[in-house]
């Protein structure tokens, strides 16, 4: 199991942005992924597996490399569903799990989230493009400002708002490490009033791992929104499965609240707990 870790914001965040070149997603600024595997490719990396999967042209390598180098389809899917029923982060205290790119966070995060915890199981990915992607979006004027076009120059030179930033917390590694590193921390730590996570449902084998952790991590009265395909050839995984998966273990009810019928089926789940009252 790949240990948990927590990933600082350096005192200087520009930092973070040195050598980055951006583009436009969903409205949000995110690292050009190309970019980040050239790189990768030349060496300059932490994760000598995440490099070889960029290598092999991979999506995943169960227990080496999870997919985080890649926005998938179903982000997109659940950022569109969170503007269409104007969900509500004011206040809350917000977990993107399995996070990428972090566009789920960074969109809590604009929406006045009281925090935002993000994860990712590989700590190239929190480094390389989610710590950048939120530290460009954390802009002084980013509540304001509307970009018609995506930015061409590398943003070295971002002002960012610290009290955004403040609100941030990243890790990596695999979910019952992370979870352990928040309930045992020295930090003050709140349970998640809203976990955000998109196609994490892909593996069967991982259903355990993720089930304790949500179970671990919600708030009593929390919610879980979950953003998958229908099934996913190759690796068994699925929304019926999980269901199944869910049903047997009895402690959430889930309830679909958005189906897009568009080419390979998707699908977002409601997750509750069953006895929240």
């Amino acid at each position: 199991l790949k240990a948990a870790k927590e990933h600082c914001v350096p005192e200087d965040a520009n930092q973070i942005l040195e050598n980055k070149t951006m583009e436009m997603v969903a409205g949000l600024y995110s690292v050009k992924i190309s970019t980040v595997e050239k790189q990768l490719l030349d060496g300059l990396h932490r994760e000598d597996q995440v490099s070889k999967s960029v290598l092999a042209h991979s999506d995943l390598v169960p227990g080496a490399y999870e997919g985080g180098l890649k926005i998938w389809e179903c982000t997109f899917d659940l950022l569109d569903y969170c503007s269409e029923t104007e969900m509500q982060f004011t206040d809350k205290t917000v977990l993107d799990l399995g996070c990428g790119a972090g566009l789920l966070g960074i969109a809590a995060l604009r929406g006045k989230a009281k925090e935002v915890h993000f994860q990712d199981y590989n700590s190239t990915v929190i480094e390389e493009i989610t710590l950048p992607n939120t530290v460009a979006n954390c802009r002084a004027d980013g509540d304001d400002r509307k970009i018609s076009k995506p930015p061409s120059k590398k943003l070295k030179k971002a002002k960012c708002s610290p009290d955004l930033l403040a609100k941030c917390r990243f890790f990596s590694g695999e979910w019952s490490k992370v979870s352990q590193l928040l309930l045992s921390g020295s930090k003050p730590f709140s349970k998640y009033d809203l976990i955000l996570t998109s196609e994490t449902i892909y593996n069967p084998d991982y259903y355990g791992a993720l089930h304790d952790a949500l179970s671990q991590l919600l708030a009593e009265h929390g919610r879980v929104y979950l953003a998958s395909k229908a099934h996913y050839f190759g690796v068994g995984g699925g929304v019926p499965l999980f269901e199944k998966f869910i049903e047997e273990r009895n402690v959430f009810r889930t309830n679909t609240v958005k189906i897009i019928d568009k080419g390979l089926k998707r699908f977002i789940i409601e997750m509750a707990f069953k006895f929240s009252g």
